[in-house]
């Protein structure tokens, strides 16, 4: 099953495929500026029963080397399985299309970088027939964007920032970065930022003080993840307010029966924000003889 950071690292090259060429000048490669993109189907199956699907193909148009591929993989983890099938992709692609086909491996962490990017040999050592050599995105060449000013001069390259960089601690430093500089940003160009970014965060901390940002500072953008906080907060809302109802009712009962509240148990009812618990007590008390008895045998 396929995570939300796994979609958002290769998917954000299909929302902005120029990124691949201002990517590649970190990568130690010069791409040039695409003058097309276009997304191509991602399913290599032959009409063998295995099925062979790339995460992201797009076909690029350059001024200057006319016409090659990318294909995209973002690994979650190591996997000793990848690197024959990426050399399946590239070969097939290049035999399907007739083009020059380059592979692009984007990662969250050092570790599966730095496997992705030791060389695969198809032959034996004398004989290196096919060799893979992915160029290989992550936390240990992607640049860390904490200035807003540059997060504003490039968004889908600061999000791409935040996602590669999301098991790392600079990783808040650019969230803030981008959310200010979001901030300026037209809704629609905004709005898949939003998303990608939090899609790539994944589960990790980093994914609530992102979230935290786009209630306080794009509120009133209308993506997914601030309808999320909006819903979320209503919930919170309600659930709180029948908390403090059921507080009230357990009081009511202690006092109109005459028995002394002391502080400490006033305390500890109207502290408790559980409504199943509180519809306990308010059970308790209408019989308990005395307040302190309505928490017996917890």
């Amino acid at each position: 099953m396929v995570s939300p950071p796994h979609e958002a690292m290769h998917r954000i090259f299909q929302h902005d495929p120029g990124l691949f060429s201002r990517v590649s000048r970190f990568l130690g490669v010069d791409i040039p500026r695409p003058i097309g993109a276009t997304a191509l189907p991602t399913d290599l199956t032959e009409a063998s029963p295995v099925e062979r699907r790339v995460d992201t193909l797009l076909r690029f148009e350059t001024a200057e080397q006319g016409a090659f591929l990318l294909a995209v993989e973002a690994p979650g983890k190591k996997d000793p399985d990848k690197p024959a099938s990426w050399a399946y992709y590239v070969s097939y692609l290049w035999t399907k299309y007739r083009l020059p086909t380059a592979l692009l491996v984007v990662c969250q962490d050092h570790g599966t970088a730095k496997w992705a990017q030791q060389p695969v040999c198809s032959g034996p050592d004398q004989l290196p027939t096919l060799t893979l050599r992915p160029l290989v995105a992550g936390p240990h060449n992607m640049p860390v964007i904490t200035d807003p000013d540059e997060a504003r001069a490039d968004l889908v390259l600061a999000s791409l920032s935040a996602i590669t960089h999301a098991a790392e601690p600079v990783v808040n430093a650019i969230l803030k970065a981008l959310s200010t500089a979001l901030r300026d940003a037209p809704q629609d160009v905004a709005d898949p930022i939003v998303e990608f970014t939090a899609h790539g965060l994944g589960n990790r901390p980093a994914k609530h003080l992102w979230r935290n940002l786009v209630a306080a500072d794009l509120s009133f953008y209308k993506s997914y993840i601030s309808e999320e906080l909006r819903d979320e907060g209503r919930a919170q809302g309600l659930e709180q307010g029948r908390a403090q109802r059921g507080a009230e009712d357990v009081l009511l009962v202690l006092e109109q029966r005459g028995l002394e509240v002391p502080d400490h148990v006033r305390v500890r009812i109207t502290e408790c924000a559980d409504p199943d618990i509180l519809r306990h007590w308010l059970a308790r008390a209408v019989t308990a003889p005395s307040a302190e008895a309505v928490f017996e045998d917890e």
